[in-house]
Formats: C-alpha cells, sequence, structure tokens
C-alpha cells in the first residue's frame, strides 16, 4: 500500500478535530504525500505544510549555482547550502514556495540534494530543520518497536492483537516517563533499548529477615548512587488529586 493512500479519510478529520480544539495544526510529510490535491486541501483549511517532493531537471535549474563543488581544498564538514524559490508544477494550479538544500561530502562526487514544497514563511535552513523534526517521530516509532516490541502481533484474533498493541503502548509510555521524570540528566537521553539491557535486566536478590525485606541488586550500570537517585526523585513527583 502506498503510505499516503487513503490520506483523505485519516488526515482531514484529524485537522478538523485539533482546529476545533483550538489548537494550530502544521504537517510535516515525505514525498509520497507530494500531490497539489493534498496541498490544495491544506490551503483551503489554513494549515502549515512542508512536504518533501521529488527532484526533477527544472528544480535543479533554480539551483544550478549550488551543485558545482566549491574551488579548493574540500572541507571535510559538510558544506550546507539552502535556497528558496517560486516553482510551479505543470500539475499545480499556482506556484509555491519550495526550500532546497545542497549538501557537499567530502569524499563524494556529487552533491546531496533535497527538495520541500512549503507555505511556511520562515528562513529556508528554518523549514528545513522544521521537516528533519519528521525524522524524530519515526525514531520514536522505531525506539517502539525495538524497545516494546509494539509491532509484534503474531495472535489470530484481532481483539487479542489490539489488546497486545495497548499493552505495548502502556509499557512505551511508563518508560518514557521514566525517562523524563525519574533518571538524571547524564542518562536521561539514553533509548529505551538501553535502559532494559544496562537498567532494567539486572541481577537481583530479595531477602526476607523478621522485620525488614532487603532488596540486593548486582552492581554494574546500576550503581546504589543511581539507584538512590531514582528513587529520591519518584518521591518528588505529585501524586494526582483524587
Amino acid at each position: 500500500m502506498h503510505s499516503a493512500e487513503g490520506w483523505e479519510e485519516l488526515l482531514l478529520p484529524e485537522i478538523e478535530r485539533q482546529q476545533q480544539m483550538g489548537k494550530e495544526v502544521a504537517f510535516r510529510g515525505d514525498a509520497a504525500f507530494a500531490k497539489p490535491e493534498i496541498y490544495e486541501a491544506l490551503e483551503a483549511r489554513g494549515v502549515k505544510y512542508v512536504i518533501r517532493i521529488p527532484a526533477n531537471d527544472s528544480l535543479e535549474r533554480h539551483i544550478a549555482e549550488l551543485l558545482p563543488r566549491p574551488v579548493g581544498r574540500p572541507s571535510q564538514k559538510p558544506l550546507v547550502e539552502y535556497k528558496g524559490f517560486l516553482y510551479q508544477a505543470a500539475s499545480w494550479k499556482t506556484a509555491r514556495r519550495v526550500v532546497a538544500k545542497v549538501e557537499h561530502h567530502a569524499g563524494e562526487l556529487f552533491p546531496r540534494v533535497g527538495f520541500i514544497v512549503t507555505n511556511l514563511s520562515l528562513p529556508s535552513r528554518a523549514v528545513v530543520r522544521f521537516y528533519n523534526k519528521r525524522g524524530t517521530s519515526e525514531q520514536w516509532i522505531k525506539e517502539g518497536k525495538q524497545a516494546v516490541k509494539m509491532t509484534r502481533l503474531s495472535c489470530h484474533r484481532f481483539r487479542s492483537n489490539e489488546v497486545r498493541l495497548w499493552l505495548s503502548v502502556i509499557a512505551y509510555n511508563l518508560g518514557n516517563l521514566w525517562r523524563r521524570l525519574v533518571l538524571p540528566p547524564r542518562i536521561g537521553k539514553w533509548s529505551l533499548t538501553s535502559l532494559q539491557q544496562l537498567l532494567v535486566k539486572t541481577g537481583g536478590r530479595l531477602l526476607k529477615h523478621a522485620r525488614y525485606y532487603w532488596l540486593l541488586l548486582a552492581e554494574s550500570h546500576l550503581t546504589r548512587r543511581l539507584f538512590g537517585a531514582m528513587v529520591r526523585r519518584i518521591g518528588l513527583l505529585s501524586m494526582p488529586a483524587g
């Protein structure tokens, strides 16, 4: 199935729902959403968008001055340049703003070129940065697949798979809350997979005495100091009313 298949049934009702709640909606999409009917639907609803579009000869002529490799000894750091311009494809009813990003990397003969169509009024570099956050969302999805196996839905019944998916989402949210609210800053950006392997999967013993229980944990990455810091942070969290 094409990734933009059925976009009207999925996208438009959600836009209307968010706008009815008083929220400003912005849309990011890959080249599968590079369709004039999508641009027109978003524009008619006052939605800001950044959508990647495939390169072609006409687009590359607009940035011809950026494509040749700079003269002189190449830098080890990538040389990145941006350019915005108006462009109208044959299937478009009106011209729209396109932002190009051109990267020259050491050891590569040809530059890396990307084009984005947008109705944002931000500087070209800011438009590209906003678009790149789409990859951040994909990383969260990838993290959920790896850490809590949220796509492991092998039951024969749909309802059973639905329950498994809900449990995976709950587990992911709990892990993310743990990472955001409890972990010290120095490990607060660890992936959930790393947290599982280095902190959760820790050997331990629970000993019962006459008046106390003792929890003995093997010290590797989960040290006594780190465990104590997490317990103190949990104790500082406010409890919901009621």
